[in-house]
């Protein structure tokens, strides 16, 4: 048993981010993202009882963000162009936080870019999260 770990990162996530290397991408999805016919080729952890938010102030704490990149967080971005209210969580989690590479804010990206790039990704963690393009992509630094 580890100590100081949250309860949130199961032993499978924690294996995950562990294995991920520099410019891997992890995506944090909502309910509705299609996680299991997108992340064929990736590692799909299942976390439904939670929201994104809390799934993404917990591994922000031990995931660099990578620094050779102007945006490494990535949201999915709305058709009508709107800021959905949980982007503003996501910013105020990557601002709490002492992450290397925030400053210059979130890549949006379109919905159907924003699939490919998914598909790439190394792992998609499903979350349950009912807010609607809540799906947001972290790209891993080093330390």
């Amino acid at each position: 048993m580890l100590k100081n770990v949250p309860k949130i990162i199961s032993p499978n996530l924690l294996k995950v981010i562990c294995e991920m290397g520099h410019s891997d991408e992890i995506v944090i999805a909502d309910g509705n993202f299609p996680s299991e016919s997108i992340g064929k080729n990736a590692i799909v952890i299942r976390l439904d009882g939670h929201g994104v938010s809390d799934v993404l102030s917990a591994i922000i704490k031990y995931f660099p963000l990578d620094q050779y990149v102007d945006q490494p967080v990535g949201l999915m971005k709305t058709l009508d162009n709107s800021v959905p209210v949980i982007w503003k969580e996501y910013e105020e989690i990557l601002k709490s936080e002492p992450t290397e590479n925030y400053s210059k804010g979130f890549e949006e990206i379109e919905r159907f870019e924003f699939y490919e790039r998914a598909k790439n990704a190394y792992a998609i963690i499903a979350t349950g999260e009912k807010a609607l393009y809540a799906n947001i992509i972290i790209k891993k630094g080093t330390c």
